[in-house]
């Protein structure tokens, strides 16, 4: 379930659209951001365990995305549609 769609947002989904034609590369803080707002604004709160210790990408991820907990699927998509606009304009 990782459909921007299935949220109903149009400027969410725009935003998930946009984010891959950034002529800017984001930083990795950037993209943890990123990605756990988006999981966040289509899941809601992580209930998967934590990856192991020898996948720290996986632990990067899910340690972003649990540090949202808490936070409203729509405040999410919102935060992440605000982060897209301030990525954009970097270019």
């Amino acid at each position: 379930m990782s459909d921007p769609a299935s949220t109903g947002n149009a400027a969410f989904v725009q935003a998930a659209a946009d984010v891959k034609n950034l002529s800017y590369k984001p930083n990795n803080d950037e993209l943890l951001k990123l990605y756990a707002l988006f999981k966040q604004g289509i899941v809601g709160d992580n209930d998967t365990p934590r990856p192991g210790m020898f996948d720290l990408q996986g632990r990067a991820k899910h340690d972003a995305w649990t540090a949202l907990k808490g936070t409203s699927k729509e405040a999410a998509q919102q935060q992440y549609i605000d982060l897209v606009k301030s990525l954009q304009s970097k270019a």
